[in-house]
């Protein structure tokens, strides 16, 4: 759920902002940036933290989120302060480049508006059937979960043991990394659906190394800082949480939900309801 706006920011100012989204989460905002932007295409929304906005920016193959601060009297972000949303409005229009931990500028080029033209047609409903009462098992439901991420990491190689720097993209339940960040096709695609196990690794004699191991082989890499290394883990980890789901844990949910939908259906409501 999106996180609730200090009342000491200037809200009417803040909602005048063409591109400024209002109720939109991180989720939605990636999956919108990731459908229709391109690199450079930013949005501002609530953030989850209260008080703070955030800037959710598509980078080439990711979403990026960077905090936007309100301290009482001024806007910060990153290393700019800003007394008014015009000053802050004006340092958009300026085209500014930001970069997070892996270093890589990213141009803010196109705003996100909230409102879009859309075209008014709906098809006509034909057919409309019923497959009968049988569940439909877990493994069988798609993964709505977005949290991309894309960065540089030196990987160690399968058949020569040595180490390369890759650029590495991570969306939905896919890591795949290239030769370079300007490469069309990458080098290899990892089905995060088939990994064992992610962990730190100690065994290579690198700092900040970190493995992900299938059965088939096990994939080493280590990260340029602390905090690099730490996001790619948890994200990953996060991803890999999601997938192993258990049947038994979707049933418990299932019959939750079938139980809490059967005490609405005996409510009774007033007639005027």
């Amino acid at each position: 759920m999106s996180g609730v706006i200090s009342k000491e920011m200037p809200l009417e100012e803040i909602e005048a902002l063409p591109w400024y989204h209002p109720k939109m989460t991180r989720h939605v905002a990636e999956s919108l940036l990731m459908q229709n932007g391109t690199d450079g295409t930013y949005l501002l929304r609530p953030s989850s933290t209260e008080g703070e906005l955030a800037l959710s920016v598509r980078a080439q193959n990711a979403v990026k989120h960077y905090p936007v601060t309100w301290n009482g009297k001024k806007f910060k972000f990153g290393m700019v302060n800003f007394e008014t949303v015009e000053e802050f409005t004006k340092h958009f229009i300026n085209l500014p480049l930001v970069a997070g931990e892996s270093g890589v500028l990213t141009a803010l080029r196109y705003p996100y508006p909230k409102n879009v033209d859309e075209f008014n047609i709906y098809d006509t409903v034909r057919v409309h059937a019923e497959f009968g009462s049988k569940k439909i098992s877990y493994t069988d439901k798609p993964h709505f979960q977005v949290g991309s991420k894309e960065g540089y990491l030196t990987k160690l190689g399968g058949n020569v043991k040595n180490w390369k720097y890759r650029w590495f993209v991570l969306v939905k339940n896919e890591l795949k990394y290239f030769r370079q960040r300007e490469s069309k096709k990458p080098i290899k695609t990892l089905d995060l659906s088939q990994c064992i196990e992610i962990d730190t690794d100690i065994t290579k004699g690198k700092d900040l190394c970190f493995k992900l191991e299938f059965p088939w082989r096990t994939f080493y890499f280590y990260a340029s800082s602390e905090s690099e290394r730490k996001e790619w883990m948890d994200l990953i980890s996060w991803k890999l949480n999601l997938l192993k789901a258990t049947p038994l844990e979707e049933e418990e949910e299932e019959e939750a939900a079938s139980a809490s939908t059967a005490s609405t259906a005996s409510t009774e409501y007033p007639s005027n309801w």
